[in-house]
């Protein structure tokens, strides 16, 4: 009677884990609605063909910066020695149609994911270039920027923010009389990040 017993339990066990097994889809899906994106660009025009010359822009998510993000010691132990996408959701990229160097390194003209990297010492922040093909056959999301293999980085420099910027916000700024000198800024919460982008644009 025990034996029966015992083996009418252990047959309920397995058919419990066997319906939870079943709840449980190995695959789920999320998204499919509109999420807060933003696009930054610099297109440069021939006035004398009418024709453009050429053009660079960077495509991110802008996610809002949180209060605990200003205690020191978590924002270390989110940033420090680690790459941050950079944005939010899908990829942050970067599609030039120009030969760039960003902050004294060559960027070749083309599409590119990018990161955020700051060193284990946390002095220095680095602008992360990723090859898309190679993201796309590991299949990875912009969250598991850490396990996508970096092509290069850019050094940026680091400011002082006079304004605490609820959302990332990427700009692209370049003084009229000199276009192909653009600034990079990055700026989320307290932290406001640069870089000198020269633009090689064909005359």
């Amino acid at each position: 009677m025990k034996i029966h017993s015992l083996l009418a339990g252990l047959m309920l066990l397995f058919t419990l884990a066997a319906e939870g097994q079943q709840q449980r889809p190995k695959i789920v899906a999320e998204g499919g609605t509109p999420d807060d994106r933003a696009s930054v660009r610099v297109l440069y025009w021939n006035t004398q063909t009418n024709a453009a010359a050429g053009q660079f822009a960077i495509d991110y998510g802008r996610p809002v910066w949180k209060k605990e993000y200003e205690d020191p010691a978590k924002f270390d132990a989110m940033t420090r020695g680690k790459i941050w996408r950079m944005g939010s959701n899908f990829w942050s990229i970067l599609d030039t149609q120009l030969p760039l160097s960003i902050g004294g390194k060559k960027v070749p003209a083309g599409f590119y994911y990018l990161g955020l990297h700051r060193s284990e010492e946390g002095s220095e922040w680095s602008l992360v270039f990723l090859d898309p093909g190679r993201v796309r056959k590991g299949r990875l999301d912009a969250f598991q920027i850490e396990k996508a293999p970096v092509e290069f980085e850019a050094l940026m420099s680091i400011a002082k923010a006079e304004t605490q910027t609820e959302k990332l916000t990427i700009t692209l700024s370049y003084p009229k009389d000199d276009i192909k000198h653009v600034t990079m800024r990055v700026a989320w919460g307290n932290l406001a990040l640069s870089a000198t982008i020269e633009v090689a644009v064909p005359e």
